[in-house]
């Protein structure tokens, strides 16, 4: 087993090493709110608010519905991550087996599951009975894509806890091309509308969940890595993982529940608002995720040195991916301000919608400099399976959020909502930060 070998000394960790992860990352991570945002641009030609706010309102309600999911991503990358440290190549393999089972299991759930999701959420994200009518048929189709989606998280997870960031890029990358695609033949092509936009999803989503499984059982087989089928159904190892999969279930709804709050907030402000909004949080995603690639190489290399014992390989990585990360976040946020009113333009033909989203362009250019530390904390507990402080700390900053919304929003209107996000930023980096001498010595004593 070569590649389930334990890591280099810590003095052979550089640069090269951390960006070797996450630059795969950062470019198969843009691709992901490209879809949102090439939408949102197809849908915009269209030139009808309400008809940009019905997909928004329907993405969000499957960004939701993923990102309840979110711990077959991220429990994999650590869980994963942390047996190659310790050489372990049968729980390399096991992991990857318990994560694709209760990917199957929750992606037949929710399609038998679809309508009390659909009226539940649309009842929570609200908006004009216009946005609720569309909203509902971009759900209607690409709810079926549900398994196809659950198990291409399970698998991008294992790929980066391998520390594969190459592959998982090239998957991503066949996967959200392959959608924008879709959706732009579907849409502007021949003329499906929303309704395209949906099927775009589902099969891409489908076409790219049976690449990854062939690639994932050729790249076990190179590694010698193996598994018996038992293993996923063994007791001891099905509750560790789902420990850490509640912890980081409750983490990311609770992230969820902010984020349908600022989505319900703008829909109650109009159908111009909720557009501008969903316009700006498109925009923003892009850099966001661009980010992401810097946690996602934590989350790696932390659960290495975790499972090998490494304290200075830890800190090491710790270090350098952040440095990098602070630094990318810095050119970010000044490129979106500088090119975003021409973006704004470019993607809403309604000039009420442009005005909008000017308005509030400073907030999502701030996102990426101050949002920026709690990502990389997130990749850091996320290596170390350190998911309860997670859980917690998380829970405490929306609490945060809302006392800070209380105050600002009623006095500011839209600009209060986007300051109390920021604020949730800072909530979030602040609490975790508290932990991260705990983190270290449960880790390694």
């Amino acid at each position: 087993m070569r590649d389930a070998r334990r890591p280099e000394p810590a003095t052979s960790i550089g640069h090269a090493d951390v960006l070797k992860i996450a630059l795969p990352i950062t470019l198969s991570n843009a691709t992901v709110p490209l879809i949102g945002f090439v939408d949102t641009v197809v849908i915009g030609q269209l030139g009808q608010p309400h008809l940009m706010g019905g997909v928004a309102v329907g993405a969000l309600v499957f960004t939701m519905l993923y990102w309840a999911f979110g711990f077959l991503r991220m429990g994999t990358t650590g869980l994963t991550a942390q047996a190659l440290g310790a050489g372990d190549g049968r729980e390399i393999a096991g992991h990857l087996l318990r994560a694709l089972m209760v990917a199957g299991i929750g992606g037949v759930l929710v399609i038998l599951l679809q309508g009390p999701i659909r009226v539940s959420a649309l009842w929570v994200t609200g908006g004009s009975p216009d946005v609720v009518t569309a909203a509902t048929l971009y759900f209607d189709v690409r709810i079926w894509a549900a398994p196809a989606g659950l198990v291409n998280f399970a698998l991008l997870g294992w790929f980066i806890g391998l520390g594969r960031a190459g592959t998982a890029f090239l998957l991503q990358l066949f996967l959200n091309l392959g959608n924008v695609a879709l959706a732009i033949l579907l849409v502007l092509g021949m003329g499906y509308g929303v309704a395209g936009v949906g099927v775009a999803a589902l099969i891409a989503e489908y076409i790219a969940a049976g690449v990854g499984l062939a690639t994932a059982l050729a790249m076990a087989r190179r590694l010698g890595v193996s598994a018996p089928a038992s293993d996923a159904f063994d007791g001891v190892r099905l509750r560790r993982s789902f420990a850490i999969n509640a912890d980081i279930t409750v983490r990311t709804m609770a992230t969820f529940f902010v984020l349908t709050f600022f989505t319900a907030q703008g829909a109650a402000a109009g159908d111009v608002t909720l557009a501008a909004n969903a316009l700006l949080i498109s925009m923003k995603n892009i850099v966001v995720y661009l980010l992401d690639g810097f946690a996602f190489a934590v989350e790696a290399l932390v659960g290495r040195a975790v499972g090998a014992k490494d304290r200075a390989t830890f800190r090491r990585a710790v270090a350098l991916s952040t440095w990098w990360a602070g630094g990318f976040a810095l050119i970010l946020s000044a490129g979106l301000w500088f090119v975003g009113s021409a973006v704004i333009e470019f993607s809403a033909k309604d000039g009420d919608v442009q005005t909008a989203a000017r308005t509030f362009l400073a907030w999502a250019a701030l996102s990426p400099i101050i949002g920026v530390w709690c990502f990389q904390l997130d990749g850091i507990f996320i290596g170390a399976t350190r998911t309860r402080d997670m859980r917690n700390m998380m829970l405490l900053s929306v609490a945060i959020f809302f006392v800070a919304w209380s105050v600002l929003g009623p006095a500011f209107g839209n600009h209060g909502l986007w300051a109390a996000w920021m604020v949730f930023y800072v909530a979030r980096a602040t609490t975790l930060y508290t932990r991260l001498g705990p983190l270290e010595r449960a880790a390694f004593g």
